[in-house]
């Protein structure tokens, strides 16, 4: 009886050895391959010296870091974690106004992330709070916080409050106010209960002045900035280019917002921004573009649709509609069939043609693939 006992315990062991060596083995999911290629293929571009990116800029190279770490927090490989501290320590000292050429000898500006544009240090703030997320790596949120209080620096009372677009202080723009505004939210919802409250009113102070500021037409889509009449002093909105990352930077912020309130407008107008977007921003077949393509859309344009991705994907954890869901799905599908080039290289327009690709469309098109993978709480 004993030895027919220890059998069948035996056997059981040897069953569940089994059953857990075959679920180790299990493959990842195909859009997880497909997302982890694509890094892979994003990082023959990084270069160890300086922690950025050949053939695209320094603000770029912030949005990359993002792209890698959303990618480890949905389930991908960990092995970039290592990536995050060389650029802390490598990227330490600004490239001013980036250039395509990958000229990156020209390593002038402000230690610590910060340079003349506040946008830039907001891409920055935010890839580091996501770091923070990832490895729970104190300096990373101190980096962040060190950020936003410069970014703070450029709230003046022309218009009636926003910061500026730059340090020289000739135009109020959408992306550094969604900037300053997700900073805010995120670093109110991680902050130390001392230091919350600034966050907090930095924050309700932002989307205040945001939404009364004119730079949501009435279509819903976000215009570029704002135009100031130097002999009357009036502020409107300039009626230049709805890029997709302006519409996109807001769904994030407020999403973020949502979690410090119980008021459920946030998520509202969220997801009035976010449908507007997908309706004026997207092709017949659901495929997100920006209206520069598919000519030449500078050294910072081809970074901005997988921001838009990115920012959707942090609505949808919260709101989980359907639709939304599908249109990453798309998304994601038409990149991989339609604008794969060799090496698991893309390019700028998702429907295709596949165009040549560099740093920056890559890092945008990993947003979308990483959008398309199930967020893990």
């Amino acid at each position: 009886m004993y030895k027919q006992l220890m059998k069948s315990v035996a056997f059981a062991l040897c069953v569940l050895t089994v059953q857990i060596a075959c679920f180790a083995q299990r493959p990842k999911p195909p859009a997880l391959q497909n997302a982890e290629k694509a890094a892979a293929a994003l990082q023959r571009w990084y270069v160890d010296r300086t922690g950025l990116y050949t053939t695209t800029g320094w603000w770029n190279a912030a949005n990359a870091t993002t792209a890698l770490v959303d990618l480890m927090r949905a389930g991908g490989s960990r092995a970039n974690e290592a990536v995050l501290a060389r650029t802390f320590t490598q990227a330490q000292i600004a490239v001013p106004k980036a250039e395509q050429t990958g000229a990156l000898e020209k390593m002038t500006g402000m230690p610590g992330f910060l340079n003349d544009y506040y946008d830039d240090e907001g891409w920055w703030a935010l890839a580091w709070i996501d770091a923070y997320d990832l490895t729970r790596q104190p300096r990373y949120l101190g980096m962040a916080q060190a950020i936003f209080t410069d970014m703070a620096g450029g709230w003046d009372s022309t218009c009636g409050g926003g910061i500026w677009w730059s340090k020289e202080r000739n135009y109020k723009n959408a992306i550094a106010n969604e900037l300053f505004f997700s900073v805010a939210t995120h670093l109110a919802v991680r902050a130390q209960a001392d230091s919350r409250q600034t966050y907090t009113d930095w924050a309700e102070k932002e989307w205040r002045w945001f939404t009364v500021s004119g730079m949501i037409n009435a279509e819903h889509l976000v215009n570029d900035g704002i135009t100031i009449d130097k002999a009357t002093g009036v502020c409107r909105n300039n009626g230049r280019t709805v890029w997709t990352y302006n519409q996109g930077v807001v769904l994030g912020a407020l999403a973020e917002w949502s979690r410090m309130t119980d008021d459920p407008m946030l998520l509202m107008q969220a997801r009035v921004l976010a449908d507007a977007g997908l309706a004026h921003l997207t092709d017949d077949a659901g495929v997100l573009h920006d209206v520069c393509e598919p000519a030449s859309c500078g050294a910072d344009a081809p970074q901005f649709k997988g921001i838009f991705m990115r920012n959707l994907r942090a609505l949808n954890g919260l709101v989980h509609e359907p639709r939304y869901t599908a249109f990453f799905r798309t998304n994601a599908d038409s990149i991989w069939s339609k604008d794969r080039v060799h090496d698991d290289q893309f390019g700028l327009v998702w429907s295709g043609p596949a165009l040549p690709a560099d740093a920056s469309t890559q890092s945008s098109a990993l947003d979308a693939l990483v959008a398309s993978l199930p967020i893990r709480e």
